[in-house]
């Protein structure tokens, strides 16, 4: 899924209730299913054909066959529901299995195309009748609602019943409050030996508390004091620190108390992120199109090639413009699936491979580290494969000479329109579309080509060769057409990724070509841009939309002659100190404070980017202050944080599990995976612009606008771009430690 993303896959709010417990009668509730209790007869539920409907002592049941490839090939339902926009309904019915253990879905959406599931739960049934109950808040009106329950997609027959099939509008909305567990927050995970150490207490005291660090037996190893910080702006609690870093030995399942609370269990090692570096990186492979993903690689997801024109694939072996955008179709199977749906999108899979080459190109460690990918074993470090993967889609979609704007890059290809969850790659049947190209997209191949140019020559000349020349061609063409954007209003069925500044791409691409070539032309670029004497370093480093502090940090640690190269050195450890002015002056150690306190669209990523540029300034000057700031931030992606929660999948006590995905969707379909193991969740984001977000979390304070759900595309998606500032950052840790 998109940055941008409006969609319209979980239009509605779900909050699943105590089983058993139904929510007080409202005298304003209006029922809008019709013979729920199934009195007689069974109208006018429908059924599909050859699972006839039969009712036994007031209970309907179908006989499920065997062998159904979708959930939706059966089921049982009704139509013409009314849905009111802003309406609370309470979804209620009892079910049951036989033999227990199938999973039935049951929705609440769209009875006519495009059939958008507007509510989806999928309880997983036992052989007894039992009652479920959820809320949600309808976002769309209309009176072709439908309730279903989908059961297909068994390879063995059972029988599905069900009864007392409610729906109830006007009921209260349900109030959400995010278990933060014990007020001590640490880092789950581990700390480094002989790095800082930090933790945060919510407490209403001001005057400073007594402090324990306990090892996992219960024995005290070491005392102290907290101390008062204040109101912590970004989460609006009162905190005090607390400061350990005087216990450097290794130690499993410690335990901090303070004011009556102990925290979450943690480590403390010498290097606890090695598995966390290669964990991030292995995403990239589960989130590959057009290769079969092997559960022999990766048990637990394993997956038919996506997107290779097999049915009900259209496929991505020839795609087709969108209507009036060109005359051709180009060959886009591969590359990376951007997020948690089907799109592929040249400026977040450029921003994405910078990471990976950057890390490769910088933390010399990465360079061994095995990813078990199909190409492990052969010359080339796995990481470099990896990029690789991308790399030759991004090259797939630069348009072909002989046509309007040759040289230029697609912004972007994916579905005609939103597609709904669950969804796997090589289920889904949408057309694909090209759009048109962008100055964006087209920079992000000059820049991620160049970069590539010098980092395989020495493992594949020839492709080395071939990245420079089409690095060239597209620089070229961006300065043909340097303002080609992508329009904000180009969203449907994927992000628009819209960008209307690209004086920090022409930076960038200039910056990697002179790095690769060192020609007098680019130099001259690189001297001249705006960008190049800007203070590059905002409450967000970079992202996909704000590349130039990439270029700078590259510009800074790749040997090169550029004059004035000093001065470029030294703004990168300006940038770096002004993080860690951020993080003294937080509650949490966060080197993030934007304006407002308004937490951005994948605040997670912007925080480890922002340690990325600190973790350069130790790289250029060696100072410990920087490598002792990154590992002060890096606690907070790992629980230290209001919610208590680790935003990394697999990692600490609590962490994130149900990341907006279309095929790691364990929320929705127990038969499916949660995502990997060192998955980035997006994180915290003020404008909660999607519907579960915007239903459980009006109000919330910063640190507070997060909802580990599936629904929440805004504050809980993953992405390839997020996860690569995971594994630059991780590698930068298992490597300082």
């Amino acid at each position: 899924m998109s940055r941008w993303e409006r969609s319209r896959i979980i239009g509605l709010t779900a909050a699943l209730l105590t089983v058993g417990m139904a929510a007080p009668a409202q005298a304003d509730e209006v029922e809008q299913v019709v013979n729920g209790g199934f009195d007689g007869t069974a109208d006018p539920f429908w059924s599909t054909a050859g699972s006839p409907i039969t009712l036994t002592d007031g209970v309907a049941c179908i006989d499920v066959p065997g062998g159904t490839t979708n959930r939706w090939d059966v089921g049982i339902g009704q139509n013409d529901i009314d849905l009111v926009a802003g309406e609370n309904y309470r979804f209620s019915f009892d079910a049951s299995g036989d033999p227990s253990g199938h999973v039935a879905r049951a929705i609440t959406g769209l009875a006519v195309a495009p059939y958008d599931t507007y509510f989806e739960q999928s309880p997983i049934l036992g052989s007894d009748l039992t009652h479920y109950e959820y809320t949600f808040t309808a976002s769309t009106s209309t009176a072709q609602g439908q309730v279903a329950f989908q059961v297909g997609g068994s390879p063995d027959p059972w029988r599905f019943c069900v009864d007392n099939v409610s729906l109830a509008g006007g009921v209260p909305p349900e109030v959400y409050e995010p278990d933060t567990g014990p007020r001590v927050r640490v880092n789950q995970v581990a700390y480094v030996k002989d790095g800082p150490k930090g933790a945060t207490l919510v407490t209403a005291q001001t005057a400073p508390l007594a402090w324990e660090l306990k090892d996992k037996s219960g024995k005290t190893q070491l005392k102290g004091r907290t101390e008062p910080h204040g109101v912590d702006e970004s989460s609006g609690q009162n905190v005090h620190t607390i400061d350990f870093s005087a216990y450097r030995k290794h130690a499993t399942g410690l335990t901090l108390t303070a004011d009556g609370e102990t925290s979450r269990p943690f480590d403390i090692s010498t290097k606890p992120y090695e598995t966390l570096r290669t964990d991030a990186l292995k995403l990239y492979y589960t989130q590959r199109s057009g290769i079969e993903i092997s559960g022999d690689l990766r048990p637990g997801y394993a997956r038919p090639a996506g997107h290779v024109d097999v049915a009900p694939n259209q496929g991505d072996g020839a795609v087709p413009c969108q209507p009036g955008v060109c005359d051709y179709t180009l060959n886009v199977t591969g590359g990376w699936y951007d997020a948690g749906d089907h799109g592929k999108y040249v400026v977040n899979g450029g921003i994405s491979v910078w990471g990976l080459l950057s890390e490769y190109e910088h933390l010399r460690g990465s360079r061994k580290v095995g990813l078990t990918i199909p190409e492990s074993g052969d010359r080339t470090p796995d990481i470099l494969d990896e990029a690789r993967w991308e790399l030759e889609f991004l090259l797939d979609m630069q348009v072909p000479s002989g046509h309007p704007y040759e040289g230029m890059v697609h912004h972007k290809i994916h579905d005609a329109a939103w597609t709904g969850l669950p969804l796997l790659p090589h289920l889904d049947p949408q057309p694909r579309e090209l759009h048109p190209v962008s100055t964006a997209a087209t920079l992000n191949v000059a820049a991620t080509a160049a970069q590539a140019a010098r980092l395989y020559k020495s493992f594949d000349a020839a492709f080395a060769k071939r990245a420079l020349a089409a690095a060239r061609t597209a620089y070229d063409a961006a300065k043909a057409n340097p303002a080609l954007y992508a329009p904000v209003t180009d969203g449907v069925g994927g992000g628009a990724y819209n960008d209307d500044k690209v004086s920090d791409e022409f930076y960038w691409a200039a910056a990697e070509l002179y790095l690769t070539t060192g020609e007098r032309r680019y130099r001259d670029d690189v001297l001249a841009s705006p960008e190049h004497t800007a203070d590059v370093f905002g409450p967000i480093a970079f992202d996909w939309a704000a590349t130039a502090a990439a270029a700078r940090i590259d510009l800074a640690l790749v040997p090169n002659r550029l004059p004035g190269l000093g001065a470029v050195k030294a703004s990168v450890a300006r940038g770096a100190d002004e993080y860690l002015a951020v993080q003294r002056q937080h509650g949490y150690g966060v080197a993030y404070a934007p304006t407002n306190n308004v937490w951005d669209w994948g605040s997670s990523s912007a925080i480890a980017n922002n340690l990325v540029v600190v973790a350069a300034a130790e790289k250029l000057t060696g100072k410990d202050r920087y490598r002792d700031g990154v590992l002060t931030g890096i606690d907070y992606l790992f629980g230290r944080n209001a919610l208590n929660i680790s935003y990394v999948t697999g990692y600490g006590e609590v962490s994130s599990q149900n990341q907006h995905s279309r095929w790691y969707a364990a929320q929705l379909d127990p038969s499916l995976p949660h995502p990997p193991a060192g998955t980035l969740a997006g994180g915290p984001n003020s404008s909660i612009q999607d519907p579960v977000a915007q239903a459980k979390l009006q109000g919330c304070v910063g640190q507070f606008c997060y909802i580990d759900d599936i629904g929440s595309w805004a504050t809980n998606e993953l992405t390839i771009n997020w996860n690569a500032a995971l594994a630059w950052i991780s590698a930068y840790v298992a490597e300082e430690g």
